[in-house]
């Protein structure tokens, strides 16, 4: 088993190319919805994703309904400057998904509506309204792995 990112609408190349580099570096599986914000040869995402592309378990989209729909049994949280909860209150399992929103907007409020006891934040301070996209994945995702005492990494 292994966890999950799942980007729904991603916009910057960037931050998928580094959150494919995470998930290259431990084992987890990125799940991307569209439409995204770029195209999947573009330069940017794929210098920000070096040469560990070969790695990353990666799989395309059409819709989130889609990967529910191939994940029944899967356990789902939501990410968001709008939950309640800590990423820290909850207890991971291998096999958990992890989803993010698009950079400008997040995720859909009523897709928060609909999960609100699984819906994470990380906790922060100030007038920042969030963390960039790809530390909040790492975040989360060493957590988890945390958690689960590191599995399969070295």
């Amino acid at each position: 088993m292994a966890f999950h990112i799942v980007l729904v609408e991603p916009e910057i190349p960037a931050n998928t190319g580094n959150i494919s580099r995470t998930c290259a570096a431990t084992g987890a599986h990125l799940h991307l919805v569209r439409p995204l914000g770029f195209q999947t040869d573009d330069k940017t995402l794929k210098r920000a994703g070096l040469d560990y592309w070969h790695a990353v378990h990666i799989e395309y989209h059409d819709s989130f309904q889609e990967v529910l729909d191939l994940n029944p049994a899967g356990r789902f949280f939501y990410a968001s400057t709008r939950a309640t909860k800590a990423y820290s209150d909850f207890e991971y399992k291998d096999g958990d998904f992890f989803v993010f929103g698009k950079e400008t907007k997040g995720l859909p409020q009523e897709l928060i509506d609909a999960n609100l006891e699984n819906c994470i934040r990380i906790p922060i301070t100030g007038d920042v309204r969030s963390l960039n996209l790809s530390n909040s994945a790492a975040i989360v995702l060493y957590e988890a792995l945390r958690q689960n005492m590191f599995p399969s990494l070295r």
